[in-house]
């Protein structure tokens, strides 16, 4: 059976044919969205979940490959648990929701990923690195496919894998290729024995092909969680041929997404209740590293250099030569507990409230008592004026690639919903062509991954 994989940023999702209609299978209750985030109480358990995953996919060859390149990783599971005091039988790993409500209530004690296909194409990555997030990608996505196949009682076997247009910025071919190469070992990991990739922003506009009926050139501007794609299209009803190259006008892409509106409101709203901002003893303002690193989730440097001992020792020193050591010593906490991802996550708590709400009071009681934050659309725009810049100028450059004028701004992914973003979409539209163009809302989180199914059936028919 074909199916059609989001695994994005954010979320993961996943479709198939059913009846002859597209769906979404639930993943979590009765919702189709999984949040891409893994939580394990050491680094050692992720590989034991994963060999304990496959093992269930009775692929016999993939479970002899993985056994053979983790056999000393599996070997120390058992010493694990005793260290952790855990019986065989208790549970190490959690995935999605769950995920995160284990982060909450136990942040200190083991890891907390968030959004791994944020990583896949981080540059300088170490071969322990590259497992590493070959085994949290797999987790997930296999996890995803055995609740998929547990929901349709059939095993999928072929599957469009949705990809940005760049998973990175910089030397974005050789980070292409790291990424595609991590993703295609993990989904032949989990079972899948053909395995095909779809620009996201394609896939967005392919679900919104299915609705026309004429022919349009579409902008597509998917803002997802980890990247923003633009791509400009010409879409209509008659569009039913593979090769599709010559229908495809512009392609934009930059690792710049929700995530980054996340960390950026985190930064200038929360942060300054931790010490950005504020003075040494002598006048001198504070470094901002220290304050960036906290929150900067997306990238493996920062967060390295955030968890490590001597950034614990340069913190403690910060405290005794700060005039506010009182904001420092929350800062402290922080490392101390890791509560960054936390902060962070109530960054984008805010973030989603306002696109429907005017302000949004954030509250960090588990840092200090009765500490707090109220954050409004005002405070929310200047907080993301870079990244905001960065989306416009993706967009022109697919405009001037074109060459063209688009009938349609079609706008999808999460943080779509931002009032915010709409109007820097249609700002940049107007300054680069000199009019104004209709905006249509697409499904924000289910579009790529309906178009994705749809690009399998396709290919697989």
């Amino acid at each position: 059976m074909f199916c059609g994989l989001d695994f994005g940023t954010s979320h993961c999702a996943v479709g198939v044919k059913l009846e002859e209609i597209i769906k979404l299978i639930p993943l979590e209750n009765d919702s189709p969205f999984m949040p891409s985030t893994l939580y394990a109480f050491d680094r050692g358990f992720i590989v034991d979940y994963v060999h304990k995953l496959i093992a269930q996919s009775s692929n016999k060859t993939e479970l002899a490959e993985y056994q053979s390149s983790r056999e000393a990783s599996l070997n120390k599971i058992a010493h694990l648990r005793q260290q952790h005091d855990l019986t065989a039988s208790e549970q190490t790993t959690f995935v999605g929701s769950e995920a995160i409500s284990e982060y909450i209530e136990f942040p200190e004690e083991g890891y907390f990923v968030k959004s791994p296909k944020s990583f896949l194409g981080a540059k300088g990555l170490q071969n322990n690195q590259i497992q590493f997030f070959e085994d949290i990608t797999t987790a997930l996505m296999l996890s995803v496919k055995h609740k998929a196949e547990l929901k349709l009682g059939a095993s999928l076997s072929q599957v469009v894998i949705g990809r940005p247009v760049n998973f990175q910025g910089l030397d974005s071919q050789k980070s292409n290729q790291q990424a595609i190469e991590i993703l295609t070992r993990c989904a032949k990991r989990c079972g899948f024995s053909h395995v095909d990739f779809l620009y996201e922003p394609l896939a967005a506009g392919i679900d919104f092909e299915t609705q026309l009926s004429q022919e349009k050139v579409v902008l597509v501007v998917d803002i997802g969680g980890g990247t923003t794609d633009c791509s400009i299209v010409k879409m209509g009803p008659n569009k039913d041929k593979l090769d599709r190259e010559e229908d495809f006008l512009a392609h934009t892409g930059r690792r710049i997404g929700g995530n980054d509106l996340d960390i950026y409101t985190a930064f200038h709203t929360l942060m300054p209740l931790f010490g950005l901002g504020s003075e040494y003893k002598t006048g001198a303002t504070l470094p901002r590293t220290f304050f960036w690193n906290a929150v900067a989730t997306n990238d493996v440097v920062a967060q390295n250099d955030f968890v490590s001992n001597s950034n614990r020792l340069a913190i403690e020193q910060l405290s005794r030569d700060a005039k506010s050591t009182d904001l420092i010593q929350r800062l402290i906490k922080l490392q101390a507990d890791k509560l960054n991802h936390r902060v962070v996550r109530d960054a984008e708590l805010a973030k989603i409230a306002l696109s429907q709400n005017e302000s949004f009071k954030v509250d960090l009681n588990y840092v200090a008592d009765e500490l707090g934050q109220n954050i409004n659309q005002s405070n929310f725009a200047e907080s993301i004026q870079q990244p905001k810049i960065s989306i416009q100028k993706l967009i022109k450059e697919a405009l001037i690639q074109a060459n063209t004028v688009p009938d349609i701004v079609y706008i999808t992914g999460g943080s779509a919903k931002s009032q915010v973003l709409k109007q820097a979409v249609l700002s940049a539209v107007k300054e680069e062509l000199g009019m104004d163009v209709e905006l249509l809302d697409g499904d924000y989180f289910g579009s790529v991954a309906s178009g994705l199914t749809k690009w399998a059936q396709k290919i697989y028919r």
